[in-house]
């Protein structure tokens, strides 16, 4: 992962995932379903990357039951320490690794499931992460992730962008390709990263979901998520209160009463070892 990536995960964009927890794993709960049906029967010894806050390893453990043994691998130590106490309340014998997966020695063959709920976008050399992880993966394992496909196919993911951006000239540009939210949009780079790291029986399909929160939840989504909220985390009071107000317009077309809804376009991947 590469040091800007690292700083962002281990300062401000960490800080408010820990913070916006509960919203975000209420918004992608069907992520997590879809993920936890997945999961072949057999499966006993798991790994999830790009655990964050450790939701979907915490699902993963409940779901294999008292014989399995999952781990979280993420580079974020306030996500991972966030998700340390989560295990330790509900009592889950999830375990926790506070690293990049691109380069952390896994223990070789180990796993017969990997996972991953929109952690894998952010390696600066993929191939090579993916590389890793397939050592890490017995014969026969299970690759299953999820994805954002491009800002064009998630509208929503980028309204408050374009609706701010002519008052944030800093605003940082969604580059292509670039590690980071959108780093997977492209299909035929994400078969020809696993073909080139040895995975096989390549699937990578189309995933629409419909996802949700309160409206009342929507100002706290957009001082806090994405550019725009990371921005904000040291704007001056006046900016912020003007951006937000730009911003929450873009949003208008995704209120339904009480309700934000919204679809997201991501991919569905899965591979074989």
């Amino acid at each position: 992962m590469n040091s800007q990536q690292n700083a962002m995960w281990q300062g401000a964009a960490g800080h408010t995932w820990v913070t916006t927890q509960n919203l975000l794993d209420r918004m992608y709960q069907p992520f997590e379903d879809l993920l936890m049906q997945s999961l072949p029967a057999n499966a006993r010894r798991l790994l999830d990357v790009g655990c964050g806050t450790g939701a979907t390893t915490l699902a993963a453990a409940r779901k294999l039951g008292p014989d399995g043994h999952c781990t979280g691998v993420d580079i974020s130590e306030p996500m991972l320490a966030s998700a340390r106490e989560r295990a330790a309340h509900s009592r889950s014998s999830a375990a926790f690794i506070q690293d990049d997966a691109q380069r952390h020695a896994f223990e070789p063959a180990s796993y017969d499931a990997i996972i991953s709920r929109f952690g894998v976008m952010f390696f600066d050399d993929p191939v090579a992460a993916f590389r890793n992880l397939r050592l890490a993966a017995r014969d026969g394992a299970t690759l299953r992730m999820i994805t954002w496909r491009s800002p064009e196919d998630n509208p929503f993911m980028t309204a408050a962008e374009r609706s701010a951006a002519h008052m944030l000239p800093q605003l940082p540009p969604r580059v292509p390709n670039e590690p980071g939210q959108f780093g997977f949009a492209d299909r035929h780079r994400v078969q020809a990263i696993l073909e080139q790291a040895g995975w096989r029986d390549i699937d990578i399909q189309p995933l629409d979901v419909l996802c949700s929160f309160p409206e009342a939840e929507l100002d706290n989504y957009i001082t806090k998520m994405g550019p725009v909220g990371r921005l904000l985390q040291t704007a001056d009071e006046h900016t912020r209160r003007q951006v937000g107000i730009a911003a929450r317009a873009g949003f208008a077309p995704y209120i339904d009463n009480d309700q934000v809804r919204y679809t997201a376009a991501c991919w569905n991947i899965g591979a074989r070892v």
